[in-house]
């Protein structure tokens, strides 16, 4: 658990979320899919999220909690509770392949789910997320961290270039035929 601090008093906690949070997980992951880049920066659709059951949403938390080993969902939590950030570090393991098929030849960190709301963007909860997410995934073991990012989110690159992430040469397709295409970042351990 980290605090971040704003003139001078905490302002927001950073922590990995509890298991029966879970109406909270779901409450900030639709919030972030309504966000204007959501279609560029998530999988997912609002529709596809809100459709899904409550049982849903229970087992994602208690993958991604405070307990869970391959993966951590880390929180910006006001002093009056609010959410204002999310960010999950999912560990993938040499000799399997990731989300999109390409080969996985060491332990990594891969950074997903990134939203900070928009009233919280530039107070430093990113980076605060991001220090949490990145130190979990070296505590695990991971040789390094990784992202994938839209090549059109030129916001979101200039960000991971900041926190020290840089562009790997990896490119991802959207889709069969499509010519966008995602970019692999990466933070090696060092």
């Amino acid at each position: 658990m980290s605090t971040v601090s704003a003139q001078g008093h905490v302002s927001h906690v950073v922590r990995s979320i509890r298991a029966e949070e879970w109406a909270a997980v779901k409450e900030l992951r639709l919030l972030a899919l309504r966000d204007p880049v959501a279609s560029i920066a998530y999988m997912e659709t609002y529709e596809e999220a809100l459709g899904r059951p409550d049982s849903f949403w229970q087992e994602r938390a208690a993958r991604s909690g405070e307990s869970g080993a391959g993966a951590r969902q880390f929180v910006a939590e006001g002093a009056d509770g609010a959410w204002a950030g999310t960010l999950t570090v999912l560990i993938e393991e040499p000799g399997t392949t990731d989300w999109a098929g390409f080969p996985v030849d060491r332990r990594q960190g891969h950074v997903v789910g990134v939203y900070v709301r928009p009233e919280h963007r530039g107070s430093g909860l990113t980076e605060a997320l991001f220090a949490a997410g990145v130190q979990w995934a070296w505590e695990s073991g991971a040789e390094r961290v990784r992202l994938i990012v839209h090549e059109d989110n030129g916001r979101a690159q200039g960000f991971y270039r900041k926190v020290g992430f840089g562009p790997s040469g990896v490119t991802v397709p959207l889709a069969d035929g499509d010519e966008e295409c995602e970019l692999e970042f990466v933070l090696e351990k060092g």
